[in-house]
């Protein structure tokens, strides 16, 4: 139970920064839509996919770091939890 509920925040964590980055862009995307009554479905693609490379860009370094604290957190006791 403990693993799966460690595994859960730490994937939570994980995709956190790029749900929100994704969620803010497509937000301020629909805002402008409605505003300017433009309604290109493919205008939202873009900015998103830009969105999300910036975000890995600049949140990449820290989840690396926490799934690798999560892998050796699990590797390191893992014959604790088999017992």
């Amino acid at each position: 139970m403990d693993i799966g509920k460690k595994a859960f925040f730490t994937t939570l964590a994980i995709v956190g920064p790029i749900l929100g980055v994704t969620m803010i862009v497509g937000l301020l995307i629909s805002i402008l839509q409605a505003v300017t009554s433009i309604q290109e479905m493919t205008l939202t693609f873009v900015p998103k996919i830009l969105a999300v490379m910036v975000a890995i860009a600049l949140f990449g370094p820290w989840m690396l770091m926490v799934m690798m604290r999560f892998a050796f957190e699990l590797f390191t006791h893992l014959p604790t939890f088999v017992e």
